[in-house]
């Protein structure tokens, strides 16, 4: 049954987010998944997922498009997710405009500045007295389109929903740590997904073609598709080599890093 009312579609996707018992359920996908339903609910521009280790270290991102996970990238130095997990509480709106802000993030904040996002908020993922990660939501309406619901609070439903659903995908799969599975099966994933980001950019093509050209190149050496992703993100392998097996193609100046995207859209 299809929902048409704005309370029929939060319910919905909050059940969408907390359900995780599913045959080849994939967390990056879910993620993905969850942030995009919160950008809808919400009217923002963009909405991303940050997981983080035991050790603060980057798990997983997930976003509800290419714009959210390049804004999570940009807080590594600092931002509303990461500040949200330390403390486990809510950053509440702010305006991305000011000194001040620019004091307290300034990489974040010039990324965000550049690709049109002048507000944010950020709720902690929790499950009891864990912390995951955090939730982050770029240029919200101040309301739910229904009008009675802040859109802190329906994105704390969805980050605790999706906490819930974690928490239980873990326990169905033999209770191993979420920290040590993500860390096995996820560090991988995001590198893939870095790399075929960097190509894109570099080649002027889709994510679908890049993906082609690091999977081509893992095969016809017998490497795994990790190290490969690996030596595009560190720029230790260049365009002539990843198409060595044809025409090699002329340098175009310099590799960019997948941060170098904040700074620029072209």
């Amino acid at each position: 049954m299809q929902h048409t009312t704005w309370e029929g579609r939060l319910a919905a996707a909050l059940l969408e987010a907390a359900d995780t018992l599913t045959d080849g359920f994939e967390v990056a996908a879910h993620l993905r998944l969850v942030s995009g339903r919160c950008a809808e609910l919400l009217a923002a521009r963009a909405v991303g997922i940050m997981l983080v280790g035991d050790g603060g270290e980057t798990l997983a991102l997930g976003g509800s498009d290419r714009l959210a996970p390049v804004l999570l990238e940009a807080q590594q130095g600092g931002g509303p997710c990461p500040e949200s997990h330390r403390t486990g509480r809510p950053v509440p709106p702010v305006s991305l405009h000011g000194p001040e802000v620019t004091a307290r993030w300034p990489e974040f904040t010039s990324c965000a500045l550049r690709h049109g996002i002048g507000t944010t908020f950020a709720v902690p993922l929790r499950r009891g007295a864990s912390l995951l990660g955090a939730l982050n939501v770029f240029d919200a309406n101040h309301q739910s389109p229904d009008g009675s619901s802040a859109p802190v609070g329906t994105a704390q439903a969805f980050a605790d929903a999706t906490a819930l659903g974690l928490h239980n995908h873990r326990a169905h799969d033999g209770f191993r740590t979420l920290s040590g599975q993500l860390q096995h099966a996820l560090t991988s994933r995001v590198r893939i997904e870095q790399a075929k980001g960097i190509l894109a950019e570099r080649r002027r093509t889709g994510v679908d073609e890049a993906f082609d050209v690091l999977r081509g190149y893992a095969r016809r050496n017998r490497l795994p598709l990790d190290a490969v992703a690996r030596s595009v993100v560190e720029q230790t392998l260049s365009d002539a080599e990843l198409d060595a097996h044809g025409t090699p193609r002329p340098p175009r100046g310099p590799s960019r890093t997948w941060r170098d995207t904040c700074g620029n859209d072209g």
